[in-house]
């Protein structure tokens, strides 16, 4: 059995998502955030503290665009998943690294500084620089979905899945909010109507 510990909208909603997209059977194992702090027991299973967690048999990941690219290859084949003989394969593993090491990096920053930390250790300045530097790299986004639905592939891939969980939890970040292009709102506003979204989303509520 796939376990998964989640918290609600961390990046652990990227592999919750394609769980549901596949339709795979799994037990959802829902913590507070951060759950390091508020769920000390869970140092136990993941002495890292991190969310997400994943376990499938011997397999134990803690990193949600790796997770995401082991259920489609694993418990494919899928159209979620794109492959080697495609010829959008290297853009579909740059968005897969993109999403985690350029999008949601300066994301972490800018969440830190303006809700996670204390009042008198809040940093507005890095939390503008950081944000800065998303929207940045937005552009990237914004050029692909200039002629195009999805990201990769002609259909919606895991690509799309950890890129568009970049732009929701953008939305939910005051300094970024209203400050996402209009494709990848577009974009992201497209994707949550994806029913397998919406069954994520009603599941991290517990």
């Amino acid at each position: 059995m796939i376990t998964l510990y989640h918290c609600a909208d961390a990046r652990s909603l990227r592999p919750l998502w394609a769980l549901e997209e596949m339709g795979l059977d799994y037990d959802l194992k829902l913590l507070p955030f951060p759950p390091r702090v508020l769920a000390k027991e869970y140092l136990a299973i993941n002495p890292l503290g991190t969310i997400p967690f994943f376990i499938d048999g011997d397999a134990r990941m803690t990193e949600s665009s790796g997770i995401c690219a082991y259920l489609v290859a694993k418990y494919g084949p899928t159209p979620l998943e794109i492959t080697t003989q495609e010829a959008d394969y290297a853009a579909y593993l740059n968005w897969l690294f993109f999403s985690d090491a350029t999008l949601t990096f300066p994301q972490t920053i800018v969440l830190r500084y303006t809700r996670l930390e204390p009042e008198e250790r809040r940093l507005p300045q890095a939390a503008e620089d950081y944000g800065k530097w998303f929207l940045g790299r937005l552009k990237a986004v914004e050029a692909a979905l200039a002629d195009r639905e999805f990201l990769v592939g002609g259909r919606f891939t895991i690509a799309d899945i950890c890129i568009a969980y970049a732009l929701h939890l953008a939305d939910s970040l005051a300094p970024l909010m209203d400050r996402i292009p209009p494709l990848s709102r577009a974009y992201l506003e497209r994707l949550r109507l994806r029913p397998a979204f919406q069954r994520a989303m009603a599941k991290q509520k517990g």
